[in-house]
């Protein structure tokens, strides 16, 4: 069997390289197309004998790379005759299923995860007016629509035109690797300049509008915790100014990128994700699968991973509601939260998840040999 993943940038394929793995090693070829203009896939896909296919795909709905793009991937599509075409991301996902619209009719199966639709409850009315024509149309274009969270799996049911709507809970998270502790946290904090017995919040994530560090700064200006910030992103020169003006560059901490993700959560007291949009984050999988206790912003996907037993839910529009949920943590069970999380995230496991795409992805080849 050949498959083709098509995503719109390169990072995206991170999430995928041990079910890809899988795959190659019951013998089945699976290529990659992407724009890696901005970002590689990673290495190990070249390690696997994975063909990289450059498109222009972009993140940006009217860039004309997109029109391009349709073209690049009916032509890589029919010339190496994939069985299967799984689509990532919403523009990549459209170009996709336009290419492969009469493609189909040949047997080629196109398989799309939405990583959370950008329409939304309480989403602006513009993304309902863009995303939202364009998903239903593609959706008469998609064998199988796979969706990762409880709201857009129930819309995708009601609304899109797809032969097959699936649940499948996220990209999945390792347990094992997460669940393991393997630092001196008294060391750790050392390092990074933070007494032992301080509070410690923890967000990872890019620095960008979506991710809302800037609520989650203002909130602790005025506590006594300390605030670590893993991630990059164009507002990197913004959130450190905002710091600066609140004064409290010595407690808040802008670390970059990190390769150290897995100890700075053995380290942390509480992880804290105040997202506006999410389908259904890996950060918030990984902090559960660490033992940590959830502060995060009542939205879609979140409330998926988080109830009142494994952390606090708060409106991301709201500094105040943010800095009450940090203050209500104080009082809770940080042990107990942290446990429970443990439990709970094994439901989203990245093995449960594989297992799921696997029988997938199996009743589609099956389809199209019948």
């Amino acid at each position: 069997m050949k498959i083709l993943y098509v995503t719109t940038v390169g990072a995206t394929m991170t999430f995928f390289n041990k079910f890809i793995e899988e795959l190659i090693q019951c013998g089945h070829t699976v290529d990659i197309a992407t724009n890696e203009s901005h970002s590689k896939v990673p290495a190990c896909y070249h390690k696997f004998g994975c063909k990289i296919y450059q498109i222009d795909t972009s993140r940006s709905p009217l860039n004309k790379g997109n029109f391009t793009a349709i073209k690049q991937i009916k032509r890589i599509v029919r010339e190496n005759k994939y069985d299967i075409v799984h689509c990532h991301t919403p523009l990549a996902a459209m170009c996709t299923r336009l290419a492969c619209e009469k493609l189909r009719k040949n047997g080629v199966k196109v398989i799309y995860t939405a990583h959370g639709f950008h329409f939304y409850k309480g989403a602006p009315l513009k993304n309902w007016l863009v995303y939202y024509p364009i998903e239903k149309l593609c959706s008469h274009f998609t064998d199988v629509l796979i969706t990762m969270n409880n709201e857009d799996y129930a819309l995708a049911e009601k609304k899109m035109k797809a032969k097959r709507v699936e649940y499948v809970p996220g990209v999945g998270v390792d347990i094992e690797k997460f669940s393991k502790q393997t630092i001196d946290k008294t060391a750790k904090r050392r390092e990074l300049g933070i007494p032992e017995d301080a509070v410690v919040l923890l967000s990872v994530g890019e620095l960008i509008v979506r991710k809302n560090h800037e609520t989650v700064i203002r909130a602790v200006s005025s506590m006594g915790a300390y605030y670590l910030i893993a991630g990059e992103g164009r507002l990197d020169k913004h959130l450190q100014a905002v710091i600066n003006t609140l004064g409290v560059s010595d407690k808040v901490k802008l670390l970059g990128h990190r390769d150290d993700v897995k100890e700075l959560y053995e380290m942390a007291d509480v992880f804290v994700f105040p997202s506006f949009q999410e389908g259904l984050p890996v950060s918030v999988m990984e902090a559960m699968a660490s033992g940590l206790p959830i502060v995060c912003s009542n939205i879609r996907g979140n409330v998926d991973l988080i109830d009142e037993k494994g952390g606090v839910l708060f409106n991301p529009h709201d500094v105040n509601d943010c800095k009450y949920a940090l203050e209500k943590f104080r009082f809770s069970n940080p042990k107990e939260m942290g446990e429970y999380n443990r439990e709970k995230v094994k439901a989203f496991s990245l093995k449960r998840v594989n297992d799921q795409m696997s029988v997938i992805i199996g009743e589609c080849l099956n389809e199209k040999y019948k």
